[in-house]
């Protein structure tokens, strides 16, 4: 020892992708700050998809490299394979996204100007666009990033924050419905903010136990420490509230319906796929890493929601009138067939499986979601989205391509054969069946015949009644949003018929497992 204290080092070249959607990020509120207002949506736009797809490059060429086999950041962050997958899924999404949202007339002109005003109208007319969408998205998505890699429970609750707080102020910038726009960004705030105290409350509780944050540190401590079951159990069972909060699962799925109604539907749809593939990386992380020795107690209770999951999101979708709040429903009965996923845990081997279906059924089910939404931003009457189930009678025959193209995301959501869904669903199946999760298995089969009810029933409507005299029109896509549909298609069918490049891909990140 020479007296010097080595100074701790951070990987920067692992943390990359993150560091420079962060950046990107940062850029974009300095545009907002300094740039003048007729130059900044020129800045924005290409700002937010080359920083996307810088990212989605970094992420690759790391995983080309070789999967780092211990946590960088001081042990903070875990980049393996599981999370470079996700980080590649969710850019990939996010920059489909952006596509979408690049279409201005789908974000109110001027935020703080009250519904119905007169600052309101001239905002309409002046035709102003809010370009504070870009670094705020750019935001949501670096949180993205970072929590599914948190291999420390402080590190996920901030990432948990940036992630959350930038999509509580897009979900009110709808254009049109402004009202039901602020309402539904009012609930997910509040709802968001009880969640976010859960997970915090859970992390003081469970550092209690093991004196630690660090999600290693606690698995060890699960078979030394004794005499604190009270703070394990508590602190486990917080942290799942606040997790399973974020993915929708049942009984906190009560704020999707309204916030995917009320927010302006490129947000859904980065909602719907993005923050569905985080939030289910950081619950696997969280429950395989960290609480993994503790299965026995908590997969009996995940049985219990992934079946009121599935149960609630079936059912309940049948009774929607609503485009929007049926496929909210939708994304709840998919959350509970990913719980399958996560209860499927056993060997090494059975552990590979299921992660390696889940991250399959998560791109797959991403893509698909991001088309649908894609879809119903070209379905409108005059007073925009055309959102109620009556307004799409007789699509198929205004428009045989649009509708065609929706019904056919319709039957992956359903699962049917040749699709991505099937497939998807089918990994994680298979994968519970060799967990011993069987009757679990069975229910999912069940929950998705009776979801193929409502998927087909909104097939039936648009093919086999005839249209309104004053029904909607289809307006002419943009390239962007051409593209996405043209790409969630694309990736739909590929995967559908022929998944074994993407599976292979998924098993060969699911292989080296989570590093601790």
């Amino acid at each position: 020892m020479n007296g010097t204290i080595e100074a701790p080092t951070i990987e920067y070249a692992l943390l990359a992708p993150m560091l420079v959607v962060f950046g990107a990020a940062i850029a974009g509120v300095l545009v907002e700050a300094f740039a003048p207002r007729y130059l900044r949506s020129a800045i924005h736009l290409p700002l937010t998809l080359l920083s996307l797809a810088g990212a989605f490059a970094l992420t690759v060429w790391q995983a080309v490299k070789g999967v780092p086999t211990k946590p960088a950041a001081m042990g903070a962050v875990a980049v393996d394979g599981p999370a470079l997958f996700i980080w590649g899924t969710i850019l990939v999404l996010a920059f489909v996204s952006v596509l979408l949202i690049k279409d201005e007339e789908h974000f109110v002109g001027s935020a703080a100007a009250l519904p119905g005003s007169a600052e309101e109208e001239q905002s309409l007319v002046e035709r102003a666009a809010h370009t504070e969408v870009y670094p705020l998205l750019l935001f949501a998505v670096g949180g993205m990033l970072l929590f599914p890699a948190s291999n420390d429970l402080l590190v996920a609750f901030v990432a948990l924050e940036v992630m959350s707080l930038p999509l509580y102020l897009l979900c009110g910038l709808a254009r049109r419905r402004r009202l039901l726009s602020q309402e539904a960004a009012v609930k997910y705030f509040l709802l968001g903010a009880f969640s976010s105290a859960f997970f915090l409350y859970g992390t003081a509780l469970l550092y209690g136990y093991a004196g630690s944050v660090d999600l290693a540190k606690i698995n060890l401590a699960l078979g030394s420490v004794g005499g604190q079951d009270t703070l394990l159990y508590i602190g486990a069972a917080m942290l799942g509230v606040g997790l399973l909060f974020k993915i929708g699962a049942a009984p906190f799925q009560a704020w999707k319906p309204d916030v995917y109604q009320g927010s302006p539907t490129p947000i859904t749809a980065l909602m719907a796929s993005g923050t569905l593939v985080a939030a289910f990386g950081a619950l696997l992380r969280v429950f395989w890493v960290g609480l993994g020795g503790l299965d026995w107690d908590w997969r009996p209770v995940f049985y219990g929601v992934a079946i009121l999951t599935m149960v609630v999101g079936a059912i309940l979708a049948i009774t929607q009138t609503d485009i929007k709040r049926m496929l909210a429903y939708s994304s709840i009965a998919h959350g509970g067939f990913l719980l399958i996923g996560v209860i499927a845990t056993g060997s090494a081997a059975q552990n590979t499986a299921a992660l390696s279906g889940l991250l399959f059924y998560l791109v797959a089910y991403g893509f698909t979601t991001v088309g649908a939404f894609a879809v119903v931003t070209m379905v409108r009457d005059a007073g925009g989205e055309a959102w109620h189930l009556s307004r799409w009678a007789g699509l198929g025959k205004r428009s045989p391509l649009l509708a065609g193209t929706f019904a056919f995301f319709l039957l992956a959501f359903a699962g049917i054969p040749l699709t991505s869904g099937f497939f998807g669903k089918y990994a994680v199946f298979q994968a519970a069946v060799s967990g011993g999760a069987l009757p679990l298995v069975i229910v999912g089969v069940v929950a998705s015949a009776v979801a193929a009810f409502f998927y087909v029933r909104v097939i039936v409507l648009m093919f086999f009644s005839d249209p309104a005299a004053d029904g909607p029109s289809v307006v002419l896509p943009s390239r962007g949003t051409a593209a996405v549909v043209g790409i969630a298609a694309l990736a739909t069918v590929v995967l559908g018929v022929f998944p074994q490049p993407v599976l292979d891909l998924a098993h060969t990140a699911a292989q080296s497992l989570f590093v601790r």
